[in-house]
């Protein structure tokens, strides 16, 4: 379950952010195919993705496929999260979608420029007037995340039910205050991003100049300032030494370290292949032995 709302899921999402990017309809169609195959029932995208061409893709695939029922759909607004833009966006959403209602509509990132009250009004009358079951918030910290929920409380408002985080191996902030946060609030947590962006790969290296072309990097050159760090390198070498002495792919150690957390709930796998998804399934499969997450807790 994702924290207390009911919505049933399983360890492993697919999250749908190349659709329409890096994947076309074909790539994609056999992502969500190979997905529900595998058992993998929560599909994640946003308004952002493409240009709202994930949305459309996942909506053409559902229809196609008839398994709206099968699928829990969580969707992100952008920016601008006044009352009436959080209207407006959902039912750009819904329309791209071909849905009438998503069962997780979240906040991409925090906006400073409106007030949380205002926002926290907008999602909870897309709660009330059923286009959307539950309400989330992407990339918030802790503080931001509890000043939200203290306006939920206080004004009687729809409170944020699932929480989106980034969450890697050198990407783990979230460990001292998000997660207890959560776990005390009982709210859902939905990471992504368990391989860096391919950067836990070991492909690449600290001169910018050698990202390789159609990599993630390359098409997200963004995703560097966040991971092209010395210390994060560091854990890249020593994640190669370990990947040498077991036999172990570093992409699997990596994925297998991400899901063996008790306090995420759900971990978002996106990529351009069923490959992508496989590992992961590999990786939650045979888990990783004490010594060894011990060993990358450490790093």
């Amino acid at each position: 379950m994702i924290g207390n709302t009911g919505i049933p899921a399983g360890k492993i999402g697919l999250g749908c952010v190349t659709f329409g990017r890096e994947s076309d309809e074909g790539a994609s169609f056999a992502m969500m195919d190979y997905a529900v195959q595998s058992g993998i029932t929560l599909f994640d995208t946003a308004e952002a993705y493409g240009d709202g061409a994930s949305e459309r893709i996942i909506g053409r695939w559902l229809r196609s496929r008839g398994t709206r029922r099968q699928i829990t759909v969580e969707t992100k607004i952008t920016r601008e999260f006044t009352r009436a833009h959080v209207r407006q966006a959902l039912e750009r959403s819904l329309e791209r979608l071909g849905l009438d209602r998503v069962d997780i509509y979240m906040l991409h990132s925090f906006d400073g420029s409106v007030p949380l009250e205002e926002t926290l009004e907008g999602l909870t009358c897309a709660i009330d007037e059923g286009r959307a079951r539950f309400a989330g918030c992407s990339n918030f910290s802790a503080a931001q995340l509890s000043a939200a929920l203290a306006i939920s409380t206080a004004r009687g408002l729809a409170r944020f039910q699932v929480i989106q985080p980034i969450y890697n191996l050198v990407e783990r902030g979230i460990e001292s205050d998000l997660l207890p946060l959560a776990r005390a609030e009982e709210i859902g947590v939905v990471s992504y991003s368990p391989l860096g962006a391919g950067f836990l790969s070991g492909k690449y290296t600290p001169d910018r100049a050698a990202i390789p072309a159609g990599s993630r990097f390359d098409i997200k050159p963004g995703h560097a300032n966040i991971y092209f760090k010395p210390d994060h390198f560091e854990i890249v070498k020593r994640l190669r030494r370990l990947s040498a002495v077991t036999g172990v792919p570093m992409v699997r150690l990596a994925m297998s370290w991400a899901l063996q957390n008790p306090d995420i709930g759900c971990v978002l796998i996106g990529g351009r292949s069923p490959d992508h998804l496989a590992n992961a399934l590999e990786a939650l499969r045979t888990g990783l032995p004490a010594a060894w997450k011990a060993e990358m807790d450490s790093w």
